[in-house]
């Protein structure tokens, strides 16, 4: 029997066999979705920073590192404000401090995507390990509902990096909110969205959500606010 002659040497592709190389490469990203502690409270308030600039609302912005340090955390999870951090990593994630939690096991998941994602904040957004980043934020604490006779959860900011959005990541910090809420027999988890935020209004009602065209949204603050602070009866 005539011998097989080996196939030829494959050589690198060059131009657009290149490109079309190069995008088809799968990459895996390990991601985790966490309870803050009060040491990320430096990652919280750069991502709190990078959310105003998103939503034009920089100029609003009197939050400091210290006001974030003495306001929250100041009661068990998911009794008053609690966040949710989304890290990720090319790596598989080892076990921390976090996997501990009396109060929540940090949530797990592997996404399997066609483009390395080019991140050029990594050393800023850095986390546990030298390969966690973090990559967004949920905050979010309950509300009550006489109507449902049940209590909800707010979520007052839901936040994704530039360079991860549009790939699940947004669903992933929600879809742990509802989770929370169900498990502790709330009766719904509810938030507003800018009118101009196309995108996001078609990202949730993609989930489900149902925009309440009906209400409109009210708010007291500053000199208004300390107007009724001032008042003696």
């Amino acid at each position: 029997m005539a011998a097989t002659a080996p196939p030829p040497p494959q050589l690198p592709a060059s131009g657009a066999a290149a490109t079309l190389a190069e995008s088809t490469i799968s990459t895996t990203l390990f991601c985790r979705v966490r309870l803050a502690t009060p040491s990320d409270v430096p990652h919280i308030y750069k991502l709190i920073h990078q959310m105003a600039i998103y939503e034009q609302l920089t100029h609003l912005l009197s939050v400091t590192e210290s006001s974030l340090s003495s306001t929250l955390f100041i009661s068990d999870p998911f009794q008053s404000f609690t966040i949710f951090l989304l890290e990720v990593s090319p790596n598989p994630l080892l076990e921390t401090q976090h996997d501990t939690n009396p109060f929540y096991k940090p949530s797990l998941q592997t996404l399997n995507m066609d483009l390395l994602i080019n991140d050029p904040e990594q050393e800023t957004f850095r986390s546990d390990g030298n390969d966690v980043v973090i990559a967004g934020y949920v905050l979010f604490f309950p509300h009550y509902s006489p109507f449902q006779g049940k209590p909800g959860f707010y979520v007052e900011n839901i936040f994704v990096r530039e360079c991860y959005r549009r790939k699940g990541f947004g669903r992933m910090l929600l879809s742990e909110v509802a989770k929370e809420a169900v498990k502790n027999g709330f009766g719904r988890v509810e938030w507003i969205v800018f009118d101009w935020n196309l995108e996001a209004i078609e990202f949730y009602e993609g989930m489900g959500a149902k925009m309440m065209q009906e209400y409109r949204f009210f708010r007291l603050t500053g000199e208004k606010l300390q107007a009724y602070g001032n008042t003696t009866n």
